[in-house]
């Protein structure tokens, strides 16, 4: 082998150096010096997020070993989406890693972050099942032990636990599918089961494995009926890395999913996983926006409201083309500005008195008015309510839909929109808690950490330039089309 080949993944090799920098720092400094671990952490991946839209990484398509890795354009522009999302969360952890009962360990967070991230990215450059997997693990193992972060919680234990059982059992129902993908094509390179599919049509082993693949994928993007983990998962972990598991790793399986369908399956669309996925998105859009009007608690609100997203991501992929690839980037583009803005607030007001309840929210905007506005916009853009960022994602998403052109999809459609009303019904429930409600609000006046204004500024201004300024969405579709 020639060691060369690891300069393909330079995206990879720039977040190994950012983690063994953030690690020799936190390892080897005097602890006077280590309150900065934080700091230099957001610093350092600033930095590393700013290069990822270099040029010199946008031109091109390079691959290595023996065609199991894979970057190009759009590979890239997913990165660079992902990383976004991650110092945007790094930022909005700064005081929370503060706290007493984390200090000691806020630079084993950070490295933890990062070493799921470069799962996120194997998954993602991947073009071989192999790969695939590691790059799962590394994704998995790392979050089970941020879930467990605050490991005096009662409800921390219980979240890891959940959450590493059911990341056991979805890995292996993975890994049987990829089992019959195997005996049935005799390769586990994507390229080489495409070719063998071609022509085939769909078979019962064929539908079994599909169906094995798409259950564990399934778990990590939370699709209904693998979803049971999320709620109780969310609420446990501590807030950054609820907000980390709700828009990062979930944007990353989103992205791992959609390459697997296209270049792997996609010759067998019609035949094989097109009905699934409708069902999917019928079942994950409903069961997400009915159970969350039942929520009281925020972080499983926004849990069931992470759910019911995940369906509207699928839609990107129902598509079937550049337009749909598109539209998905830019669908999690947006809802990360719009989901972190919102766990922004609820970090914010959680450092600062403990308090996670909708009922604690009522009357928000006489004594925190900024905090009270900024959850405003993110409930907007989570609803899809022109002109903020989440309508057009919505409407870009549809579109992409729609263009396939079939009855079914003009139905599947058509039940995503009866169910944005239903999901407009409970993010409006929080804006009226907070604006309408007469009651005397619990939450007392305060002024946040300047890193949770800054994370918050950032969200805000997401909401409203995606929502207003197009060359965003454009510059994706011209590099989808050109791939």
């Amino acid at each position: 082998m020639d060691y060369s080949q690891f300069f393909a993944m330079k995206q990879e090799i720039g977040l190994m150096v950012v983690f063994l920098l953030v690690f020799i720092f936190d390892t080897f400094m005097p602890r006077r010096a280590q309150g900065a671990v934080g700091v230099l952490s957001c610093v350092l991946f600033g930095i590393f997020t700013a290069w990822g839209f270099c040029p010199c990484l946008l031109d091109g398509v390079s691959d290595a070993f023996a065609g199991m890795y894979e970057a190009g354009p759009v590979v890239v522009n997913i990165k660079n989406i992902l990383n976004v999302g991650v110092l945007i969360v790094m930022i909005q952890a700064l005081r929370w890693a503060r706290q007493d009962m984390v200090v000691i360990r806020r630079g084993e967070f950070y490295e933890l972050l990062m070493l799921t991230l470069f799962g996120m990215y194997l998954m993602i450059s991947s073009r071989h099942f192999l790969l695939f997997v590691i790059g799962l693990e590394t994704a998995s193992l790392p979050l089970a032990a941020m879930v467990a972060f605050d490991k005096h919680r009662y409800e921390s234990h219980e979240a890891a636990v959940k959450y590493v059982l059911t990341a056991v059992f979805s890995s292996a129902i993975f890994l049987m599918g990829l089992s019959f993908v195997y005996g049935l094509t005799g390769s586990l390179y994507y390229s080489n089961i495409a070719g063998a599919l071609m022509g085939e049509g769909s078979s019962a082993l064929l539908i079994t494995a599909l169906a094995f693949v798409i259950a564990g994928v399934g778990f990590k993007l939370s699709l209904v009926p693998f979803h049971l983990w999320t709620a109780d998962v969310y609420q446990g972990a501590p807030t950054p890395v609820t907000s980390y598991l709700s828009v990062i790793s979930k944007g990353s399986a989103a992205f791992a999913f959609m390459v697997i369908l296209f270049q792997v399956f996609g010759s067998v669309y019609a035949d094989a996983w097109e009905w699934m996925l409708y069902a999917l998105i019928v079942l994950t859009i409903t069961v997400g926006n009915l159970f969350a009007i039942r929520q009281h608690n925020m972080k499983r609100f926004l849990a069931f409201s992470s759910i019911s997203q995940a369906g509207y991501i699928m839609l990107g992929i129902m598509a079937f083309d550049g337009m749909g690839i598109a539209a998905l980037m830019y669908y999690v583009l947006v809802y990360i500005f719009s989901n972190l803005a919102a766990f922004g607030v609820i970090g914010a007001i959680e450092n600062n008195c403990g308090k996670v309840d909708m009922a604690d929210y009522n009357g928000l905007y006489r004594t925190n008015p900024r905090l009270a506005f900024t959850m405003m916009l993110a409930m907007f853009s989570l609803a899809g309510i022109p002109p903020f960022a989440g309508f057009f994602s919505k409407f870009f998403i549809f579109t992409s839909a729609l263009s396939q052109g079939s009855v079914a999809i003009y139905v599947l459609v058509f039940i995503a929109l009866l169910n944005t009303i239903i999901s407009l019904y409970y993010y409006l429930l929080v804006v009226k808690a907070m604006f309408i409600s007469e009651e005397t609000s619990t939450v007392a006046t305060f002024r946040s950490a300047a890193s949770e204004r800054i994370a918050l500024w950032v969200c805000v201004a997401g909401i409203l330039l995606l929502g207003i300024v197009s060359c965003f969405y454009t510059h994706l579709l011209n590099i989808t089309a050109v791939a």
